[in-house]
């Protein structure tokens, strides 16, 4: 049997982010969770233009961390396209349509008072 290696948490943001840029996410938000929650290190909130394409990246990402790290992701959501949330342990990434991002705001919740998504990129 073959170890299956883990990534730490920056080793994972970084494979992540990759992943979401080749695949063309857009609006990509990383927030640091470190010493906020114990949920995860990192969140990664993004948007696909379509659920096809949230569906595709969240699918080419699960597969990804898979293959290249030995990371194995709990997702939800996949079927419908419109929010998917992948769970790494350590990461945990969104990926939503833009209609849905909006209605939810996570990055309100999390990003710290006074900084917007839109200083994150």
């Amino acid at each position: 049997m073959v170890p299956v290696m883990t990534a730490d948490s920056e080793a994972q943001l970084a494979a992540i982010l990759t992943s979401l840029d080749d695949d063309k996410a857009e609006d990509v938000v990383q927030i640091d969770l470190r010493g906020k929650t114990a949920i995860g290190d990192y969140m990664v909130v993004c948007s696909g233009r379509s659920s096809r394409q949230v569906s595709a990246i969240a699918e080419k990402l699960v597969d990804r961390l898979k293959q290249e790290h030995g990371v194995l992701a709990r997702t939800e959501g996949k079927e419908t396209g419109d929010w998917v949330l992948i769970d790494t342990g350590d990461v945990i990434v969104h990926v939503f349509r833009p209609e849905v991002r909006e209605f939810y705001q996570l990055e309100k919740m999390w990003l710290p008072t006074g900084q917007t998504a839109a200083s994150q990129v």
